[in-house]
Order: structure tokens, then C-alpha cells, then sequence
């Protein structure tokens, strides 16, 4: 097997920028699985690169010239950069490789535009690409494990990897790690509905943490697990077995039903500083939060008083919730959570708009053999700029108006000083402002106000949300051409349309229809 010169980019970012925010934060959000691949990839003979783009990077001067193969990682909302960086290095004669959710929840656009597609993904599927390194036409080839992997490389291994993208961070400095893969739950919406649970080794965990410790005096640590601490004990085991008390800070999603009392104290001594939990619906998947026996303005008030308690713990909680599910209607999701903000004035509210990642949960079928999925780009899944499914008990305009309404109430001057007023620690509370008046609060304010005024007054525009038109409205054109920048003339126009029920398609063995939507 020949030595293979190897270029890996880890899309963090889906545009060129240079926001503040970016050059503060998108350091912070690596990917764990690129830079595992650049480890296995090393570790079978070859010359590897690996960028972590930012928004900041140059990518055709950063890559070493002569590349023979390009892996790209890539969430679906930067699908579209990856189908142009594809495109020009295919140019170029270099064989491409996409992996990352993307890749696990539309393969079949994919392979479109790479050589190789990969789902769940191993050190043998690694080495098969590598061992084949040839372009594959007319179509892509995809590959799975068919699982997680059950071992991945830790820090120690990939710190070659991890610190060149932490020195971009210019203040804070955040590692990923993983505990685990996979989730004990069953969302509906969620890419790891399906995904067997299964902790990865904690001895290595105890090991990765003792090294850190050489390279920073008190290292900050992003568990990148769905939800961290389902086997408390032996997680927390292994932190404690590292160094003492307090000599790390860590972040977590976890689910509320294992934030206990007890187990909060125990979060407090090891050095837990920010927990995201999900309450997704005031009105259904309560078996995160014990809360399946209950709803509405009941579940407003027990989990009101649960955040609360997190605070006497940790300084900093983001609640995630999810709008536009089957099992809303009205005005009573949006005012149950106006009430618990008003409740719960130190959290951070994270909101997501009901979104069909392809195959990523099997409820996605339902959706699609309803009718009900719109071919919105790629560019625009992530679950805020846009929600691909037509909700069940709205239409387009009344749900953006309680959208709006509650976004406004949100990120109101009133509720961000009460959230900075009643913050118990000066990096929660600034974080919290930033966030506040960045494209998190104040930016999605203005966007949603767009999407609504061109709702009402231009017609085609509302066609295409009613999946009457597949006409794509030049205002998500746009913004695509300003986004990609000077790689917009590398972005094949095929790929501003996809199929948005391919995978129903797949599952009733019929032919895949690349379904076109028309650029406008």
C-alpha cells in the first residue's frame, strides 16, 4: 500500500466569518470523530493534515498541495461548503470522503458528490478507503460499520490533533471527550433514537484526564456524549480517580432524571460548572425529566423548581426545548414557557424548531409518507433558521408569530438583565449577554421577522412552505451565495435541491428520485 498524503477537515462553521463570536468560540466546537480518523490514519502509514475550519482558514492554502484524499466531517447545515469543497478537489484529482451526521442522514444525496459516504464508522472502514483510494463514478460508494465503534482514540492519543485547533482559541480553552455513545431514550427527533448506549472505557478516561493536567493547570472539558452521566457512578469514578477535587471544569448535556440532589453535589465536587438539560415538550417525552405522568403548567412548575435547584449547584444551565411537534397547538407551548422563564430567571433557553434530518430517526418515515417534509436546503437545517416539516396544528404565520413573540420575551432587555442581575458567576453572565445579543437571540429575532413578513407578502414564497412549489424563493438562494463566498462557483446547483423523501423511497425499494427544486 502506498503512502498516501491525507487531508481531513472538521466543518465547524458553514461560511467564511469573522465575527467575534467565531474567532472567540468555533475553536471550542471541534469535532471528536475528524481527529480520531486523522489518528487511525496516521497510525496506518500516512501523511495527515487536519484543519479545523472555523470560518477563519483559508482551505485550499492550508491543505498541503498534492493531497491525494480529502475526508470532510460535516453537520447537515454545512453540507452545502462540504458539496463544494468536494467538487473542487475532485477537480483537482483528489479522491473525497464525507463523514459525520450528515453523511448518516442523507447518504443518498451524498453520494452525489463523493467518492465515499460513511456511516457509523471504524478503523476498518477507514482502512478500506484508504486501501481503495480511487474515485468512484457516476456514484459515491457508502460504507458502515453498522455501529458505534467501541473503542475510540483518547486525548492522549489525538493531542497532536486537539492542540494545534486550541491554539486558534485565543482565551478559553475547551477539550472535547466522549464517555459514551449512543443514548438510553428514544426522541423522535433525535439522530441517537436508535443508537445502543454503550460506555466507552473508563480507565482511559481516568488517563486522557491525568494527561491534560500536564498541558493546563485546570483544563476546561466538553463531554460530547447525548447524555453524559447515564452510569453515574462509574463516570464519576473515574474523574475522581484522576486528580482531586476540582481540578477540572467540565460542561454536559444531561437528561434532568439523573440530575438529583445527590448527584448534583457530586457534580459540584468534581468541578462541573455548565449542564444542558433537555425539556424538549411541556407536553410530551417526559421521561428525561421523570416527568411522563404529568404536563402542561404541572410539568412548567416541577421543572421550574428543579433548574432552581441546579443552581445552588453549578453557575451556568442552557434547557433545551423543541416547537412545532405533533403534540402542540396554540398558544400553550409558548406561554407555559414565558412562564417558566419567568420562574427560572438564571436559565438560558436553547429552542429548536421541529426539523426531519433525513434518516436520522425512524419518525422521520411518518413525516415523509405524510407529505409534510419541505426540501429546504441544507444550509438552513439546523434546527433554528428553518423547520422543515409543516406543523400539524399551525399555520405558517400564527406559528411564527408565537415563534417571534416568544424569542422577543426571551432576549427582551427585561430578561437579559434578569439573567445577568441573578447570575452567580461573571463568566455565566457575560456568556449569557454574548449569546443574548449575538444570532442566538437578537440575530434569530431579526431572521424570523423576515421569514414572517415574506410569508404574508409574497405568494411563492408561501408555496414553497405549503410544498405547493418547489420553486426556491431567491431569499434562501441569497443567502446561500453570500454565505458560501468564493465558494459558491464550486457549489453544483443540483446541490440547492435533495429529495426530502429519499428515505421513505429506500424503505418501499423504489428507485431514488433525485427530486429537483428549482433555484428561483
Amino acid at each position: 500500500m502506498r503512502k498516501l498524503k491525507v487531508g481531513i477537515i472538521d466543518l465547524v462553521c458553514k461560511r467564511p466569518t469573522k465575527t467575534l463570536w467565531a474567532q472567540i468560540m468555533h475553536a471550542n466546537l471541534a469535532s471528536i470523530m475528524p481527529q480520531v480518523i486523522a489518528t487511525w490514519c496516521e497510525q496506518e502509514g500516512h501523511e495527515v493534515t487536519l484543519i479545523c475550519y472555523t470560518g477563519q482558514e483559508d482551505l485550499v492554502r492550508d491543505l498541503p498541495r498534492g493531497i491525494d484524499l480529502v475526508i470532510i466531517g460535516s453537520f447537515t447545515q454545512a453540507a452545502l461548503l462540504s458539496y463544494a469543497l468536494s467538487n473542487y478537489y475532485r477537480s483537482q484529482g483528489v479522491v473525497t470522503v464525507l463523514g459525520g451526521p450528515h453523511a448518516r442522514c442523507y447518504p443518498d444525496d451524498a453520494i452525489h458528490y463523493f467518492d465515499y459516504v460513511l456511516g457509523f464508522t471504524n478503523r476498518s472502514t477507514i482502512a478500506e478507503v484508504l486501501n481503495n483510494c480511487v474515485p468512484q463514478k457516476p456514484l459515491g460508494k457508502q460504507l458502515s460499520a453498522g455501529k458505534q465503534p467501541s473503542h475510540l482514540c483518547g486525548v492522549e492519543e489525538r493531542w497532536k490533533f486537539i492542540k494545534p485547533t486550541l491554539d486558534k482559541a485565543p482565551f478559553l480553552k475547551i477539550i472535547p471527550m466522549l464517555g459514551s455513545v449512543g443514548c438510553p431514550y428514544t426522541c423522535s427527533f433525535c439522530i441517537d433514537s436508535e443508537v445502543p448506549y454503550q460506555p466507552l472505557d473508563y480507565q482511559i478516561i481516568a488517563s486522557d484526564l491525568r494527561f491534560l493536567l500536564t498541558k493546563f493547570k485546570k483544563p476546561w472539558i466538553v463531554w460530547h456524549d447525548p447524555n453524559f452521566g447515564i452510569r453515574f457512578d462509574e463516570s464519576l469514578d473515574a474523574i475522581a480517580s484522576a486528580a482531586p477535587l476540582k481540578s477540572f471544569s467540565f460542561i454536559a448535556e444531561n437528561s434532568l432524571s439523573i440530575l438529583s440532589d445527590n448527584h448534583l453535589k457530586i457534580l459540584r465536587q468534581n468541578g462541573f460548572m455548565a449542564l444542558l438539560p433537555g425539556i424538549e415538550s411541556w407536553f410530551e417525552l417526559g421521561n428525561k425529566s421523570r416527568t411522563s405522568r404529568i404536563s402542561g403548567e404541572q410539568k412548567v412548575v416541577q421543572i421550574s423548581d428543579h433548574i432552581n435547584n441546579i443552581f445552588r449547584y453549578v453557575p451556568y444551565v442552557q434547557t433545551n426545548f423543541v416547537f412545532g411537534l405533533d403534540s402542540d397547538g396554540g398558544s400553550e407551548p409558548f406561554e407555559l414557557t414565558k412562564k417558566f422563564l419567568d420562574r427560572t430567571p438564571c436559565a438560558f433557553p436553547g429552542y429548536s424548531l421541529l426539523t426531519c434530518f433525513g434518516e436520522a430517526a425512524p419518525h422521520n418515515l411518518d413525516y415523509q409518507k405524510e407529505g409534510r417534509v419541505i426540501p429546504f436546503p441544507f444550509h438552513f437545517l439546523n434546527n433554528h433558521l428553518a423547520m422543515n416539516i409543516k406543523p400539524k396544528n399551525y399555520e405558517w404565520v400564527d406559528f411564527y408569530d408565537k415563534v417571534i413573540d416568544l424569542t422577543e420575551y426571551s432576549f427582551s432587555p427585561r430578561a437579559i438583565y434578569r439573567r445577568f442581575k441573578n447570575g452567580s458567576q461573571a463568566t455565566a453572565r457575560w456568556m449569557n449577554l454574548m449569546r443574548a445579543v449575538s444570532s442566538e437571540g437578537w440575530g434569530r429575532i431579526r431572521f424570523y421577522r423576515k421569514v414572517r413578513e415574506n410569508l404574508v407578502q409574497d405568494r411563492s414564497f408561501r408555496k414553497f412552505f405549503e410544498g405547493e412549489s418547489k420553486v426556491l424563493p431567491h431569499f434562501y438562494r441569497d443567502i446561500i451565495k453570500k454565505d458560501l463566498g468564493s465558494w459558491w462557483p464550486w457549489l453544483p446547483q443540483s446541490a440547492l435541491s435533495h429529495n426530502p423523501n429519499a428515505y421513505l423511497h429506500k424503505t418501499q425499494s423504489k428507485p431514488l428520485v433525485h427530486s429537483p427544486v428549482e433555484p428561483g
